[in-house]
């Protein structure tokens, strides 16, 4: 049995690490509330975007651009999203077992060396080079100050590639932001552009809440859809356009900004995600803590009560003695 100041110096090695733990839990509710706030702030334009590609669509549903068009796949290109540090759960490691389990599937279909990765994020970006894929560009920066320029000169990148037929797809590995307890792994195709599963997709997100556990989230997704009213809601769009010079050109400029957006939605949402993660895996770590301490003090108190008691016996024992 541990002696009375090993159980008390491990009391105070769990207290210093629940300190930083519950520290570290507050940095990162911190940083996702930012997150969230970015999100919503690209809202907007992302819905007024897709309002008009689809009423474009149901208006001319022939309309094509080099960037929606299906053709044979030779050489693949992944983006995949992580973070640039750890202490966040399964994040990384979910995002890394998704890009091993997508170029080995490539790979067998196409032949080696057929798939190169764009990582976007550090911890992606060292185990693709430990595995010794062809690894294009270094973005690690950017996880830690998104910026929709810098995923503008990415998708750009890409979009030159897919144009020229270097590339014949290109696909986004990454985490889908719902909530701060619901983070859903996604694999989505970038190039060419699926305007029907692009604009049918899910976008649901709680951007207004920290609460990490299933039961609070589902109340507060309860209580919030008895509370909707239509209040501060936008006109809605005059959809009757006139095109000008035709759907073809004006479609070739819009797709680029789509294409930019889901580029730049990917990245938010993944730093959202990694957040979510981390404070959800501090949260835990904190409560673990609390749970050792509890232990250790019971065990100290026990082990403390037991030495009062041998050292009365001994005194007793003694004078009885004499």
């Amino acid at each position: 049995m541990p002696s009375l100041k090993e159980i008390k110096g491990r009391i105070a090695s769990v207290n210093s690490t629940r300190k930083i733990t519950s520290a570290m839990k507050m940095v990162a509710s911190s940083k996702l509330h930012h997150a969230q706030m970015a999100i919503q702030n690209m809202l907007p334009y992302e819905t007024m975007l897709e309002h008009i590609l689809k009423s474009f669509l149901a208006s001319e549903a022939e309309a094509q651009t080099i960037f929606d068009q299906e053709r044979p796949v030779k050489r693949v290109a992944l983006v995949v999203f992580s973070s640039n540090s750890s202490l966040c759960g399964g994040f990384n490691a979910n995002a890394i077992k998704l890009m091993q389990r997508t170029v080995e599937a490539y790979e067998q279909e196409l032949g080696k060396g057929s798939v190169e990765v764009w990582p976007i994020g550090r911890k992606a970006a060292e185990k693709a080079r430990k595995l010794g894929y062809d690894v294009h560009g270094d973005y690690a920066s950017l996880v830690d100050h998104p910026n929709v320029h810098e995923c503008i000169d990415i998708a750009m990148a890409l979009g030159r590639k897919f144009a020229t037929g270097e590339l014949d797809r290109v696909e986004l590995l990454y985490h889908h932001f719902k909530s701060a307890g619901s983070q859903i792994l996604t694999n989505k195709q970038f190039l060419p552009i699926d305007l029907e599963a692009e604009l049918d997709r899910d976008h649901e997100r709680d951007l207004s809440s920290n609460v990490a556990t299933k039961k609070a989230q589902d109340y507060l997704r309860k209580n919030r859809r008895k509370k909707q009213t239509n209040d501060g809601e936008a006109a809605p769009l005059n959809d009757n356009f006139i095109v000008e010079p035709d759907m073809n050109t004006i479609l070739s400029q819009l797709l680029p900004k789509l294409a930019h957006l889901m580029l730049y939605t990917a990245l938010l949402d993944s730093v959202a995600s990694e957040h979510a993660a981390r404070m959800v895996a501090m949260q835990t770590a904190t409560d673990n803590a609390d749970e050792l301490l509890r232990q250790l003090n019971l065990q100290y108190n026990k082990s403390r009560q037991q030495a009062i008691t041998s050292e009365l016996l001994d005194i007793v024992g003694g004078s009885v003695n004499n």
